[in-house]
């Protein structure tokens, strides 16, 4: 039997999603035999309706660092149901104080205040729109191929391929190559409000940069007069090894962004940190910016699970003993001279494989699939395949990812695969 919720049977479900949600998505996935609804999950895996199962490596770009339905962070909201909702945005909160509380004492420096948003992208806006008013300026530089959300003044730090659909552009929004401090001394001038970069832009493809690059940006903004925005919606609470990124890099940026994973993949969260003294744009009226469900009350309970677990020493030095042992066991399958993986970047268990060309990229997503894993490609650079585990796989599950990986190289080569890279089609996969 389908373990259908909502339906009689997939066959349903997909009715209902191509005729109300999205048609082109579902023919993309179909054309590819992707088309399964997700069922049962649990843990370092997800099942299909009709009962097959995938360990999940893309995690929603790290909604699930915890794994699927985290019985820690299920019992922490379980429990707050006896007693909040989503509470009132207007009024004095014991919940976001916590949460705010929590959030700030493992950030660097004196990054000692939040504003809570309900996604990432929210949380990117707010930090632009803050950079905007306490500079007086209206430029933004951020990174060509980064990615910081689809809405607003997070789009329009993006590349020209989600913009420009949506109409006219917003002025003053410039880009850059990543890891290229020569371009970006270039383009931050007297009108530069903000830098915006992700500590390791997944969408471009797992990129690492330099040792020094980081703290340069932030040398250079503050020359400049500019505030720099660190974006760790993918990074943060422990993918990389450290609680944050900008720990490793040894930065305090102006703001850091914080979402995805702070949600223990069960209630939508997401913040806005920033250094003391930027709340004096909130001064003069301080309902100036307000968010409905930023910070509902009952999102910040599991934000408080997910920061007690992802806080504690062992589970980060796990984290970091988990990427090393993941990094060994992909780099062996390494052939620079012909084979299809030529680099495996890595930062902790934010990991990038990066294939000889965008074909086999793209190719890699469908053989993963096929062979029980889900994987995605990185759209801006779809050589990559983004390998995101949760942060609570075990040993055994690290090692089938890493077998089922090496037979998937295997087949690669296969006519069957060879065939299917001649009908890719540069299709977008978020």
């Amino acid at each position: 039997m389908p373990d259908t919720y909502y339906f009689e049977d997939r066959d349903a479900a997909l009715a209902a999603f191509g005729a109300r949600l999205s048609e082109p998505k579902l023919r993309f996935f179909r054309s590819f035999g992707m088309d399964i609804v997700m069922g049962k999950r649990e843990g370092s895996y997800f099942w299909d309706v009709n009962g097959r199962r995938f360990l999940n490596a893309h995690c929603n770009g790290g909604v699930f660092n915890l794994g699927h339905r985290n019985p820690e962070v299920i019992q922490a909201l379980t429990e707050a149901l006896g007693r909040f909702d989503v509470g009132n945005h207007h009024l004095l909160s014991e919940a976001r104080a916590a949460v705010a509380q929590a959030l700030t004492a493992g950030m660097p420096g004196d990054i000692e205040k939040v504003v809570f948003a309900s996604g990432g992208g929210e949380a990117v806006d707010t930090a632009l729109k803050m950079a905007r008013g306490l500079t007086g300026r209206s430029g933004v530089v951020s990174a060509t191929g980064g990615y910081h959300g689809h809405t607003g003044l997070s789009m329009a730090t993006g590349d020209a391929k989600y913009r420009e659909p949506f109409g006219p552009q917003i002025p003053g929004f410039v880009q850059v190559p990543f890891n290229d401090l020569d371009a970006l001394d270039a383009e931050v001038t007297s009108q530069t409000a903000a830098v915006i970069l992700e500590a390791v832009p997944a969408t471009l493809g797992m990129v690492v940069p330099d040792t020094a690059y980081m703290a340069s940006v932030a040398e250079l903004c503050a020359e400049r007069g500019a505030l720099f925005v660190l974006d760790e919606i993918q990074t943060g609470l422990g993918r990389t090894g450290t609680l944050w990124a900008a720990e490793q890099y040894g930065v305090v940026p102006d703001f850091i962004t914080t979402g995805k994973g702070l949600s223990g993949g069960i209630y939508p969260i997401a913040a806005t940190c920033y250094r003391t003294g930027h709340d004096r744009i909130f001064e003069p009226d301080p309902f100036i910016h307000i968010s409905t469900f930023g910070g509902a009350e009952l999102g910040c309970a599991a934000a408080l699970k997910v920061l007690e677990i992802s806080s504690q020493p062992d589970f980060l030095e796990r984290v970091r003993a988990v990427g090393e042992s993941l990094s060994k066991g992909l780099e062996v399958l390494i052939n620079p001279a012909d084979g299809p993986l030529i680099e495996v970047r890595r930062l902790g268990m934010m990991l990038g494989l990066v294939h000889r060309t965008d074909a086999e990229g793209v190719l890699m997503s469908k053989i993963l699939f096929d062979s029980g894993i889900f994987a995605v490609y990185s759209n801006n650079d779809k050589r990559v395949t983004q390998f995101l585990l949760p942060l609570t796989v075990t040993d055994s599950e690290v090692e089938s990812a890493i077998e089922i990986y090496a037979g998937a190289l295997e087949r690669l080569a296969t006519p069957q695969y060879q065939t299917l890279a001649k009908a890719l089609a540069p299709e977008s996969v978020a």
